[in-house]
């Protein structure tokens, strides 16, 4: 083949820009859920735990009688972030490194006849400020008309929380994370 020709070839899927980073327009797919023999016993529900604490999330709400596990919203790793486990494919890690990404997951665990069903869902959304995010210009800029306030104790917080807009299911993280916790139950 002409080295021209495989040089068109190799940078045709950066033809699409970010247009090729947007999620598909189909329905979410659903994970099946995975049954592990065994009983729900404090150990399961521990290493289960520990299991979402291997792909760093935080655990933000435990509910033992309905048997879900709700985590804490999860930054999106980058190119730079091989450490963390939430970006599963190179096309999640690009677009996590060029937008904000999050990822909140749930956990269900229900016992069965047949052992614990493991189901999991794991929600991904994208930042959306709601216009030019613009910072102060910083703290050392004192206005010249005030006398300097020594007030050690102030908070700053962004003056409007942005938006985030949801992209559905992240099934390729649910499915990688179901495996990881069945393996874990399993020890």
């Amino acid at each position: 083949m002409h080295p021209h020709i495989l040089t068109l070839l190799a940078l045709a899927p950066l033809v699409g820009g970010c247009a090729a980073l947007m999620p598909p327009a189909t329905a979410p797919m659903s994970t099946a859920a995975a049954v592990v023999p065994g009983s729900l016993t404090e150990t399961t529900w521990e290493r289960t735990v520990d299991a979402l604490h291997a792909f760093h999330f935080s655990i933000e709400k435990e509910n033992r009688l309905a048997g879900t596990i709700q985590t804490g919203y999860l930054t999106g790793a980058g190119l730079l972030e091989p450490w963390h486990y939430d970006s599963v494919t190179l096309g999640d890690r690009i677009e996590s490194s060029l937008q904000p990404i999050r990822r909140r997951a749930l956990v269900t665990l229900t016992p069965t006849e047949s052992g614990v069903q493991v189901t999991v869902e794991v929600i991904k959304q994208r930042e959306s400020p709601r216009g030019p995010t613009r910072h102060a210009p910083g703290v050392a800029t004192y206005p010249g008309n005030r006398p300097v306030q020594r007030d050690l104790n102030v908070v700053l917080d962004e003056s409007a929380p942005p938006g985030w807009i949801t992209l559905g299911r992240d099934s390729t993280l649910e499915r990688v994370l179901q495996s990881a916790i069945v393996a874990h139950i399993r020890r």
